[in-house]
């Protein structure tokens, strides 16, 4: 099993690595990213990034049980951060600029819940159009 760590989940897929490729069904995929495979290339919602022409071998392999897809080949084609440890048992996928810039300009702040002094979960997104402070400690 290889464990695969998003910005928002951490998973255990049968994946396969192979050097700097990371082959996974197109299923997994899905589940782990949002994107699926179309005829179109990798879709999110109804925005697809095409496999790029004559390197369809470097991102999408046929298989008797379906199609496997090179996760790393298409997060470095979105031009995202991802590394891996040495053995290539796990690995991070980082956010694909597009959406850090998107979430950048926006000016918002991603939604959290925490317990307040009280034990009564509070939301960032319960104080929208108010101002908040918020005052962050850890640690290390």
């Amino acid at each position: 099993m290889t464990t695969i760590l998003t910005p928002t989940t951490a998973a255990e897929l049968a994946a396969q690595a192979d050097g700097d490729d990371l082959w996974l069904s197109s299923d997994d995929l899905t589940r782990l990213t949002g994107y699926e495979l179309k005829p179109e290339g990798f879709c999110l919602d109804d925005i697809c990034v095409p496999v790029p022409p004559g390197r369809e071998s470097e991102f999408v392999r046929e298989d008797p049980e379906g199609a496997t897809v090179n996760l790393a080949a298409f997060w470095r084609h979105l031009d995202a951060p991802i590394v891996r440890d040495r053995g290539g048992e796990t690995w991070s996928l980082g956010e694909p600029p597009a959406d850090r810039v998107a979430r950048l300009e926006s000016l918002e702040a991603p939604d959290f819940t925490l317990p307040g002094a009280d034990g009564h979960p509070h939301s960032l997104s319960d104080y929208r159009g108010q101002k908040v402070l918020l005052a962050a400690w850890a640690s290390w």
